[in-house]
């Protein structure tokens, strides 16, 4: 009788326990469905465009290949366990069962799972060290909330830009990054992975583009209030586009830009009045507390990719910001009236090389 209700419980602990797996099956199918739906586009890891990024998903995928037999066979023997049957072992043989099991599952599965994974993620992470031939130098610098980009040795001159990185296809580039006020990270899925944006220190990392094309990156640190809008705009141009995007970039060119148009003198007025403590423009102001706006014009996006820059979109951001993106550093322009964030949103448009 007593080995009946034994059965009996056992038999109900299976039930219950298939039904646990079924429902965790399912759980986990919708989430990596979720997931997997929700990685395409131009922040997605599983679309490299570049040869690290490669390594990163390739080692992504080995892991949940691995993660998941590891899932399965758990599972296995977990309702094996629970399996109704008749055994007799010795206490000795009991024993070594566990021994058995401790050694392989608590030593050996581990060392060998850490050793295929350090055999493969170490080459991928050594291939990301700026290390051989010097490569191109980009300077990545991260704000709350938004990105300077440096080029410090372009021909004829440094480059500055803010929230859009330009850089040359089919060609290493050393990414130097650092944060201004607190730790940020930098990312560009498509072409690899991410490192940490310190202030006081100077991060390195080599990537390159394979193809012609634009590339989200994003904040991958929580930095405040607005980590979220901090995107980053990325364009890979063939090396002749790229030579010129930067020469169109030299302040001689930018400042002509800025101040050609006479017609403008009120507008730059109001501009050196309540914008040039904070911004620069070349060839009117040296403000360097917020993004630099000597080519806004030709930007794809503003506030850090929280708007798509068409005509009539920095006179918005103008009169929004604070609703746009809330907790930026640019206050409020209460003080002037809406004539004048319309000249100064439809001046700064022009500034496009």
């Amino acid at each position: 009788m007593r080995e009946r209700n034994s059965y009996t419980i056992l038999s109900n602990i299976q039930r219950v326990s298939s039904r646990w797996v079924n429902l965790i099956a399912l759980i986990a199918v919708v989430v990596i469905a979720g997931f997997t739906a929700g990685c395409s586009g131009d922040k997605s890891i599983l679309d490299p465009a570049g040869q690290a990024a490669r390594d990163v998903a390739l080692i992504w995928w080995i892991m949940l290949s691995f993660s998941t037999v590891v899932l399965i066979a758990v599972t296995v023997l977990w309702l094996y366990a629970f399996k109704p049957r008749e055994v007799t072992r010795t206490a000795a043989q009991e024993r070594g069962i566990a021994r058995r099991w401790i050694i392989g599952g608590g030593i050996v599965l581990p060392v060998a799972s850490i050793t295929a994974l350090l055999a493969f993620g170490v080459p991928a992470g050594q291939r990301m060290l700026p290390l051989g031939e010097p490569a191109e130098v980009i300077e990545v610098i991260g704000h709350q909330w938004w990105f300077e980009v440096r080029y410090p040795d372009a021909e004829g001159g440094e480059v500055v830009t803010a929230n859009h990185l330009v850089m040359p296809v089919g060609e290493s580039v050393d990414f130097h990054v650092s944060g201004a006020d607190v730790i940020h990270g930098f990312w560009i899925p498509r072409l690899g992975g991410k490192i940490d944006m310190i202030p006081g220190r100077v991060n390195r990392i080599r990537l390159e583009a394979d193809i012609p094309a634009v590339f989200g990156a994003q904040c991958a640190e929580l930095c405040g209030v607005g980590h979220a809008n901090m995107h980053l705009y990325v364009e890979s141009l063939p090396r002749e586009e790229y030579d010129a995007w930067l020469a169109a970039r030299q302040d001689e060119q930018l400042s002509l830009l800025a101040t050609a148009d006479a017609d403008q003198e009120e507008v730059r007025d109001a501009f050196m009045t309540h914008c040039a403590s904070c911004h620069q423009v070349a060839g009117v102001s040296s403000g360097n507390i917020g993004p630099d706006l000597s080519d806004i014009g030709s930007r794809a996006t503003l506030g850090a990719g929280v708007m798509a820059m068409e005509e009539g979109a920095v006179s918005q951001w103008l009169k929004h910001h604070q609703t746009l993106k809330p907790g930026n550093r640019m206050p409020s322009h209460g003080d002037m009236d809406t004539d004048t964030l319309d000249a100064l949103g439809a001046w700064l448009e022009t500034l496009s090389p």
